[in-house]
């Protein structure tokens, strides 16, 4: 598979890293301000003008102002795409037709790590399993390295949307600070932003006797990279059109 990368930054490299160790090669690179890209590899500074003939798939990480620009100028150049970036879904539905307009396809995740996908299956039983002890209080935590331009986190959104969809007793989510008690029907789930952090995600299930925790800690980026390169992978492997989410992949294996 040759994929394009748009956006090469931390993630663009390690998605590179990870292309080649799976058999992969790169067919070119789009990023305004890409520095010590490889050799022999086409490098352009926007969509617009950059040669995609030869790629089957483009991976998407870039920045959340651009992410859906750059997602609808690929569709209708009809190249299968794979987007990381988080913060855009407000403009999923715009994405959604321009992508079906186009007769492309696009799969998107808030994260591509497998263990994370995992991690939320994990969570959304134990919400289930919770949901009958009403005794047990739930919320939620995160942390990310200080370069982070989102909080909070699109995994922490993901998770906490599919722990509220299993809970009666929960109706809504308060992210980050509260300056009262929270209410009985309110998920509360906080985020910090420090140093280096690749990522932290915890559940936590409370009550008078006991809490349980359930959480998923990052090692570094390699888990996203290589889960995004699987996902390209799987949107080529067939012709598919139309928007996916990593679930749709995952259904094959769990």
């Amino acid at each position: 598979m040759k994929i394009a990368l748009i956006g090469y930054g931390r993630m663009g490299r390690m998605i590179e890293q990870s292309a080649r160790e799976q058999g992969h090669t790169i067919a070119a690179i789009v990023d305004p301000f890409a520095a010590d890209t490889p050799a022999g590899i086409l490098v352009s500074k926007t969509i617009a003008e950059a040669n995609l003939d030869s790629a089957d798939a483009a991976i998407e990480f870039t920045v959340p102002a651009t992410a859906c620009a750059n997602i609808i100028a690929l569709a209708q150049r009809k190249i299968p795409t794979v987007v990381g970036t988080t913060g855009w879904l407000d403009k999923l539905d715009e994405v959604r037709k321009a992508v079906e307009a186009a007769n492309s396809a696009l799969l998107w995740a808030s994260n591509f790590s497998i263990g994370v996908n995992l991690f939320y299956r994990i969570a959304n039983y134990a919400a289930e399993l919770f949901n009958n002890f009403s005794e047990y209080d739930v919320g939620g935590f995160e942390a990310h390295h200080n370069k982070k331009l989102d909080s909070p986190s699109g995994t922490a959104k993901t998770l906490a949307e599919g722990v509220l969809s299993k809970l009666d007793r929960k109706n809504k989510i308060v992210w980050d600070k509260l300056d009262r008690k929270p209410a009985p029907d309110e998920l509360h789930f906080s985020s910090l932003r420090l140093g280096s952090i690749p990522g932290t995600h915890s559940l936590f299930f409370d009550s008078q006797a006991d809490t349980i925790e359930i959480t998923h800690t990052a090692r570094g980026r390699e888990g996203f990279a290589s889960g995004a390169v699987r996902a390209a992978a799987w949107l080529t492997a067939k012709e598919r059109h139309g928007v996916f989410t990593i679930d749709d992949m995952l259904k094959e294996y769990v």
